[in-house]
């Protein structure tokens, strides 16, 4: 006993400094974690934030490299020449985002249990599933034999890894140390994976297999009168009587267009379904419609909100370029922006470019599936994973001509007669060269609508709407991508994987994507509504925006005269609820005939359609929409996700047009057949409780609509609470122009004013420069993003020029 006694304290301190010193489980290393000299507390804000005047000697660089750094740590980078640009680019970034780089191309590959654990495995499944690294590496390969993206991609990656290599655990981003690890080698295979998570963001849902569960209930004529391919009070991106003059390419359409034999069981396919309503505006007004008589360009991308922040402001100079805009971390070059002589700016298509086959296999091996007339060979990809804890896993994906095959989540194979039955996915971004980087070069280096034509055939996907305006006073507007030749109508169901009639027919030629350049009416807009009215002769898919937040931009477009960028930037916040416009007098007349007298009928009967902040109508209309809904569709359409409601635009053309329709009552009640008068009288009323209940009595302050709403940024890492920003107070919603909702909104404005000598531009997004929780620079711009203002983009001529006397220099110096 005296033994143990005289040894306990010996072995309780050494057992405290292997907990200190190692990893328990998911929890990093305490002892290293809390040092005051190396651990999180070196992440929290100083005076300077790292805003001061060096010189860094790095190894890789050829010149002399200048970074000056303005007010909201925007850097500005001067260089020689290219290769230096975008080492400096690649570092520079690399020195405020790189922990957000490498969970983005985690996530993408498909590793992100590698840092989490086993929670992460099934999304990491998913990921891989859908072939992103695989398509990445391909793309990565087949890139090192093209000579002008394998310079820019060499010399970003080269730029990442110098700063990666010079970073010491005391400097390294506070997730890094929560979560314990460290940063690996970036490659030019990352970048891709950063580009495939994008494609995945904007392209990577569908709906064929809610719709296929709605034609199997309820055939082919339900989905013909509830799910329509073009709303009939559409204003496309492209005016309507823009001619397409172009020979049109001959598309087959064959007798059957879906798959037979999945109407015994509602499927339900982990792919998520495609969100056309997150939303995305750009707007170009010509010179006749502006103050200066020549284009002023507005974009402002929507997306998920998140900290740190999708986009990276930055200005990128040497000999043949001077560009100012927003760079996507991880990858080279200005995505978003402007130089002397143009702007530019996207929004997302929406394109049908993910289709889902079924597919028949041989046996349950799947090593062959049966594919016109006889049995064709599959391929099988190994997926080793390395999780967390020292756990390893090994699993197997098919691929078909077709893509990989993605399982219904219930069952992993359907059994039928003993034939194992799974669902192939094609997807649009794995047909890429990998060029798409390409369009991003020359649009940096564009002078005029020629340069920007040409900018466009090196993009693939996903497909964007890249508009376009120049300060010799043309604008355009394009949807562009590597768009695929179908017959209308496929792809919204499950398609026949056996019958090669189902296959793509080919690609619609790049030239003949629809496009317009200086329409009459003297503006180019687009809101992710449809891109073209039925005189296209190639079919782009069925669904679409609904056309709200494109009709109000339109119809301020056409009334505006003598433009400015604060009119544009004013459009940008426009708070205008045109669906509200349209169907509410419906609603209130409904029900002031049956005697509704309640105070929030009438707050809503005085609204003036408006959702900003402090309005308590935004809010009684959003939640009633929201319960409308539900009341009309989710009888039949309510099925445990399997299946999806009708369009609010479609809802409304129903309660319009066909108020007697046979949908307005409810399957789930034998005794009674409801109305659209009972609809409407009992979800505004379930409506107003539910209200009063999360907020109690109605009144201008608990029931305002920012308050409602909530808008929330959270950290990219959503148990991180205490880095995300909530309750944040702004209008807006998912059918506005400010089209800001709980967890998406604008993650980027921006209005630039093209000038014969230099532009003037405006920009802002909803976070800052910083990936450090503990900056100021992290999210300083939120507010003023919230009050919808932008700041004045410093663009500069040059290193010398006085607009930035008085900034913080950080010069990079070649090592010897």
């Amino acid at each position: 006993m005296k033994f143990i006694k005289h040894f306990l304290p010996s072995l309780l301190l050494l057992g405290l400094i292997y907990i200190l010193s190692n990893p328990l489980g998911a929890a990093p290393s305490l002892g290293r974690f809390f040092s005051p000299f190396e651990g999180f507390m070196q992440n929290s804000e100083k005076k300077s934030d790292g805003q001061v005047d060096a010189d860094l000697n790095i190894l890789g660089l050829k010149e002399e490299v200048q970074v000056k750094y303005d007010n909201n740590a925007v850097p500005h980078i001067f260089a020689n020449n290219e290769d230096d640009l975008y080492f400096a680019q690649g570092f520079v970034i690399a020195k405020d985002r790189i922990w957000q780089m490498e969970f983005y191309t985690l996530a993408a590959a498909g590793r992100i249990s590698e840092i989490v654990g086993p929670k992460a495995i099934d999304f990491d499944k998913y990921n891989r599933g859908i072939g992103m690294a695989k398509t990445a590496a391909e793309i990565a390969e087949n890139l090192k034999s093209d000579p002008a993206s394998a310079k820019v991609l060499n010399a970003y990656t080269a730029g990442v890894n110098a700063y990666i290599n010079q970073l010491s655990y005391k400097n390294m981003p506070v997730e890094y140390k929560i979560m314990g690890y460290q940063p690996s080698q970036w490659t030019n295979e990352k970048t891709i994976l950063m580009l495939m998570n994008m494609r995945n963001v904007l392209s990577g849902g569908s709906t064929d297999y809610k719709i296929s569960n709605v034609v199997a209930k309820y055939g082919l004529e339900a989905v013909n009168e509830l799910f329509t391919d073009y709303p009939l009070s559409e204003s496309p991106i492209i005016p309507v009587g823009t001619p397409f003059n172009f020979p049109k390419i001959p598309v087959k359409t064959p007798s059957s267009i879906m798959a037979e034999g999945d109407k015994a069981k509602a499927l339900s396919f982990a792919v998520p379904e495609a969100r056309p309503e997150i939303g995305s505006n750009n707007w170009a007004v010509g010179g006749q419609k502006s103050a200066t008589g020549l284009p002023i360009l507005a974009n402002d991308p929507h997306l998920n909100l998140t900290l740190p922040s999708i986009w990276y402001q930055m200005q990128l100079h040497c000999p043949g370029v001077n560009v100012y805009g927003v760079a996507l971390p991880g990858c080279p070059g200005v995505v978003i922006g402007f130089n002397k002589d143009i702007a530019w700016g996207v929004t997302n298509v929406g394109s049908d470019l993910m289709d889902f086959y079924k597919i028949k296999f041989k046996d349950a091996s799947q090593n062959e599936y049966w594919y016109n007339g006889q049995w064709k060979k599959t391929t099988q990809r190994i997926e080793k994973y390395k999780i967390k804890g020292g756990v390893e896993l090994i699993d197997t994906v098919t691929y078909t001509h077709h893509g990989p095959i993605i399982y219904d989540k219930e069952s992993p194979a359907n059994f039928s007669k003993n034939v194992p039955i799974g669902h192939a996915m094609k997807w649009g971004s794995h047909e890429s060269d990998g060029s798409d980087l390409m369009t991003f070069y020359h649009l940096n280096r564009a002078k005029n609508y020629d340069d920007y034509r040409k900018a466009l055939t090196y993009y693939t996907a996903p497909a964007q709407n890249f508009i376009f305006a120049s300060n010799t006073n043309d604008i355009s507007i394009t949807p562009n991508g590597k768009l695929p030749l179908k017959w209308k109508g496929q792809g919204k169901y499950i398609l026949d994987g056996s019958n090669p009639e189902h296959d793509w027919q080919g690609w619609i030629p790049k030239e003949q994507n629809p496009t317009v350049k200086n329409p009459p009416r003297g503006f180019v807009s687009s809101a992710n509504q449809s891109s073209v009215d039925p005189s296209y002769p190639y079919y782009l898919g069925w669904r679409f925006a609904t056309p709200y937040r494109a009709i109000r931009i339109n119809e301020r477009l056409t009334a505006m005269k003598d433009a400015t960028a604060d009119s544009l930037r004013l459009l940008q916040n426009d708070n205008m609820n045109v669906a509200a416009r349209r169907i509410l007098p419906n609603l209130i007349a409904t029900l002031e005939k049956s005697g509704e007298k309640s105070p929030a009928f009438e707050v809503l009967k005085k609204w003036n359609y408006r959702n900003d902040a402090n309005e308590v109508g935004a809010t009684i209309f959003e939640m009633w929409s929201e319960f409308l809904m539900k009341g009309i569709w989710d009888d039949e359409f309510g099925m445990d996700d399997k299946m999806m409601y009708p369009t609010d635009e479609r809802t409304f053309d129903i309660i319009q047009e066909k108020p007697k329709s046979k949908w307005f009552d409810n399957v789930k009640t034998n005794n009674k057949v409801e109305t659209l008068a009972d609809i409407t009288m009992e979800t505004f009323k379930a409506s107003i409780d539910s209200l009063t209940l999360a907020n109690g009595e109605m009144s201008p302050e608990t029931w305002k609509w920012s308050k409602v709403k909530g808008t929330e940024i959270k950290h990219l890492v959503s148990q991180f609470g205490g880095f995300s920003r909530k309750n944040i107070n702004n209008g807006g919603g998912s059918r506005i122009v400010n089209a800001t909702t709980r967890t998406t909104g604008p993650s980027w404005r921006m209005v630039v004013e093209l000038d014969k000598a230099w532009p003037r531009a405006y920009g802002l997004y909803p976070g800052g420069q910083s990936g450090n929780p503990g900056s100021r620079f992290y999210d300083n711009m939120i507010d003023k993003w919230a009050e919808g203002k932008l700041d004045t983009l410093l663009y500069m001529k040059d290193k010398n020029d006085v607009i930035l006397k008085n900034s913080i220099k950080l010069n990079l110096k070649p090592k010897k």
